[in-house]
């Protein structure tokens, strides 16, 4: 009489699972928080939501800011750059009309000019302390 002897693992009749780590959002989730603990988390989650309300509220209102500054400086660039094509232009005309005159014009529309240029950093150096 032969013995027959057969070899088998407790792991092909019951699968082994493997462990599964459980976050404290599955926690809070699957009821595994005790009541006390479950409205605690709640108000944690609501605070942080709340917080990031907040938070992108602020971005936006230092967006807008910069954007109306920004609009601001280029605005009064713009108005004094044309200015002082204008000014250059009315200097060329008049040094036509009267050479004599050309270097006196040169030296007023210069020192206009740099008066435009002071205007312009004056209204920057405003806007910055807004």
């Amino acid at each position: 009489m032969s013995l027959l002897t057969c070899t088998f693992s407790v792991e092909h009749v019951i699968p082994i699972r493997e462990e599964h780590q459980m976050t404290s959002l599955d926690l809070y989730r699957g009821g595994a928080l005790s009541r006390v603990d479950s409205r605690r988390m709640g108000r944690s989650l609501a605070r942080l939501d709340d917080q990031a309300v907040f938070d992108l509220a602020r971005i936006d209102q230092v967006t807008d800011l910069a954007q109306a500054k920004t609009d601001s400086v280029s605005q009064v660039g713009g108005h004094a750059m044309q200015r002082v094509a204008m000014l250059s232009q009315l200097e060329q005309q008049l040094a036509q009309t009267v050479p004599l005159a050309t270097s006196r014009l040169q030296a007023i529309a210069d020192l206009t000019t740099m008066g435009v240029g002071e205007v312009v950093v004056d209204s920057i150096h405003r806007l910055r302390r807004c």
